[in-house]
């Protein structure tokens, strides 16, 4: 799920960046790109990749 949330965040960042759309400093193609690379490593850590039950292994 963070791997698309980080997806989308560099679509964004690319259409504000190809469309030399003027932006606040918070909404700058360069750190919507660097939350969404925050948001692929964090989904590479195993972090909020999906639900773990509580499996156990029986013998």
């Amino acid at each position: 799920m963070l791997a698309i949330a980080g997806a989308v965040l560099f679509v964004i960042a690319f259409v504000i960046n190809a469309a030399d759309i003027s932006t606040n400093a918070i909404f700058t193609p360069t750190s919507l790109m660097l939350l969404g690379l925050a948001l692929l490593a964090l989904h590479v850590a195993g972090i909020g990749s999906g639900w773990s039950t509580g499996r156990t292994r029986r013998r």
